[in-house]
């Protein structure tokens, strides 16, 4: 409620500043010069989103793609962690790796660090000097191959972002079409009451640049290389 009354309270000053009472409702009739922002790349199946999502992930973004079943996740995380020499590994504090067992199956195999809330600095520096960091997508966006990840106490952002290697978890089934399938979804939530996350990432492959004469180098800040593993869910 008191975020209501300072929105309104800073709307009201800025009509006055305007020299304008203020607009409650939409003033003139803007027609849509194409419904392509809502409708692009919806007509695809479930399975083709998968399949194109891999395709601009790994052609587009440099990201390597690896489908697997819920049976067999683990079995394929581990394999992922061993081409990329294992060392030491940071996980989110998420059910969903837990799940699929994943956050079991690399704690047997490697030195791990489980993000906790009540490890600040413990954390990032344990990220620092990780060479693999493990965390669950909410969402994978077919337009731009890019990943969506909520920020929230258990799940830090330098999971992702520190280790040498971001290995990116996500369900086949939560591979949207664009941001804009994403957005009505949060928008859905909020008008639910529904707490929103604290930050709202999306990732497009691992750190890269084209600034200087549009070469484009990978790996100047953040990981050097990001890997998605698919979970085919459906």
């Amino acid at each position: 409620m008191l975020d209501q009354q300072n929105r309104q309270q800073f709307l009201d000053h800025l009509a006055a500043q305007l020299g304008r009472p203020p607009r409650k409702t939409v003033a003139g009739h803007y027609s849509s010069v194409t419904a392509q922002p809502t409708t692009r790349l919806t007509d695809l199946t479930a399975d083709q989103r998968c399949e194109e999502f891999v395709k601009v992930a790994q052609e587009v973004m440099a990201v390597e793609c690896s489908v697997t079943t819920p049976s067999e996740a683990a079995t394929a995380l581990l394999a992922l962690c061993e081409q990329q020499h294992g060392g030491d590994v940071i996980l989110n504090d998420d059910p969903r790796l837990n799940q699929y067992g994943l956050t079991q199956a690399v704690q047997a195999h490697y030195p791990t660090h489980i993000w906790s809330a009540q490890s600040a600095v413990e954390n990032r520096t344990f990220a620092e000097k990780a060479n693999i960091g493990i965390v669950f997508a909410e969402y994978g966006l077919v337009e731009s191959g890019g990943v969506v990840l909520y920020s929230a106490a258990e799940r830090g952002r330098s999971s992702s972002l520190l280790p040498q290697v971001s290995i990116v978890v996500l369900n086949k089934s939560s591979i949207q079409p664009r941001v804009a399938q994403v957005a009505e979804i949060l928008h859905q939530q909020a008008a639910q009451g529904m707490r929103m996350p604290s930050c709202i990432n999306i990732i497009s492959g691992p750190s890269s640049t084209a600034d200087i004469e549009l070469v484009k180098v990978i790996g100047v800040h953040g990981p050097i290389k990001q890997i998605y593993l698919i979970i085919d869910d459906l």
